[in-house]
């Protein structure tokens, strides 16, 4: 059966958060952006002729804040009828919202200053509420939406527990692809090994359609859309790879080294990719980057 895709946009900050309805017999919604931009879902549910009352699935990516915030209220929302799924992994991201604070701290919490607080303060304001997933799903695992099948793909990488979305040739990979970096200019994955294997096991499905979480850029700096079609899919998988190449390279010719700028100790890193951005800036992907080349790719170190 043929299904209709629709982006939702909303704004939060320096991004737009995404959030995609798939117009099936049973709707769902692939992520859920924050408190603030779940509030204008129902609008924009409205104006494609659907009401959140029909939405029966909420399908969530991965767990960070910008994606599984508004879930909790948009399954009020559908009348506490949708059924709430998430990879196993990042299951806890939407039981509380002390493990958003706890993954920051550990994840960059020595390199940016008052990060307790300030992830704290965001995960009261940003996040609807704590809630138990309906599913947590694996690797292979299929869903229904009224005759309409889902298959689920383990796509770790950004985050431990990520997942795609695989239906009718639509592809939904949440921030497992980041091509050169969104707003921040630098890509954001805890494990670079897995990021890569994720990317080359997305890039064998051959999307029709691939569908991002932010509009990620282009080697020249330009914006990809967030809905891909395939040439569009195969560009923007083959940049992530080449770019996770070019990181690689520059992390294992530059050793940490302690320093007193910004990028300390990873200043060689950045000099030599031409990296000029904040690295403080949150999200922090280039801190959380390094960290993940540092603990899971020490090969990229030797």
């Amino acid at each position: 059966m043929t299904v209709a895709v629709h982006p939702i946009a909303a704004p939060w900050g320096r991004f737009h958060l995404y959030s995609f309805l798939i117009d099936a017999p049973e709707p769902a919604l692939v992520d859920t952006g924050v408190t603030a931009s779940a509030a204008g879902v129902p609008a924009a549910l409205e104006g494609l002729g659907r009401r959140t009352r029909d939405i029966r699935w909420i399908l969530l990516t991965h767990g960070h804040i910008d994606h599984v915030g508004g879930a909790f209220a948009l399954w009020e929302a559908t009348g506490r009828k949708a059924q709430v799924v998430i990879g196993r992994r990042d299951a806890p991201f939407l039981r509380t919202r002390r493990a958003h604070v706890d993954e920051a701290l550990a994840l960059r919490g020595d390199r940016v200053p008052g990060l307790e607080a300030a992830k704290t303060a965001e995960a009261a304001a940003a996040i609807s509420g704590e809630l138990e997933p309906t599913r947590v799903v694996d690797d292979g695992d299929r869903l229904d939406l009224g005759g309409v099948t889902v298959d689920v793909h383990a796509v770790p990488g950004h985050t431990a527990g990520g997942v795609a979305y695989a239906v009718d040739g639509h592809v939904f990979a949440g921030d497992a692809v980041q091509a050169y970096g969104a707003a921040s200019g630098f890509p954001g994955y805890e494990d670079p090994d897995a990021y890569r294997s994720s990317l080359q096991r997305l890039q064998a499905l051959h999307p029709a359609h691939l569908y991002l979480g932010h509009p990620y850029r282009r080697a020249d700096g330009s914006p990809f859309p967030v809905a891909l079609d395939a040439v569009d899919a195969e560009e923007a998988l083959a940049g992530s790879l080449a770019e996770e190449a070019r990181i690689r390279a520059a992390v294992a010719a530059h050793p940490p080294r302690p320093d007193d700028s910004v990028y300390s100790p990873y200043a060689g890193v950045a000099a030599s990719l031409g990296y000029t951005g904040d690295p403080m800036l949150e999200p922090s992907p280039f801190f959380t980057t390094m960290r993940g080349y540092a603990t899971h790719s020490p090969g990229a170190r030797s």
